[in-house]
């Protein structure tokens, strides 16, 4: 089982135990894939699903859209957007900030969000 298979389906196993309309097939079938396919997903005998159908399937379970496509070893193509224009920048951002501590991440993205520039 992937990490990506494994998160899905513990999230759409927990929501199931209160409410019975999160079943494989219900959930597949709202997400738009077989339940085969959202089966085989969560055992991890297949790759995640595309970026569409991850943010759907996202969307469904209430979870992080960043967070599920990220252990599917996905970005989103808007932040891939963003990355595109300038590469050597956000490259060099992202390492630097690999090891920081979350805190330091917030305060950095504060500063960003709330900067007046």
């Amino acid at each position: 089982m992937t990490q990506f298979g494994a998160f899905v389906q513990t999230a759409r196993r927990s929501l199931q135990e209160g409410d019975r309309r999160y079943s494989l097939r219900q959930v597949a079938k709202r997400i738009g894939v077989e339940p085969g396919y959202l089966s085989k997903i969560e055992r991890g005998q297949v790759a995640p699903p595309s970026e569409a159908a991850t943010l759907r399937l996202a969307k469904e379970l209430d979870e992080d859209p960043d967070v599920l496509l990220a252990l599917g070893g996905k970005v989103s193509s808007d932040l891939q957007e963003v990355i595109r224009k300038r590469p050597r920048l956000f490259a060099q951002l992202i390492r630097e900030l690999r090891d920081a501590p979350d805190h330091a991440v917030l305060r950095l993205v504060r500063e960003v969000r709330d900067g007046d520039w």
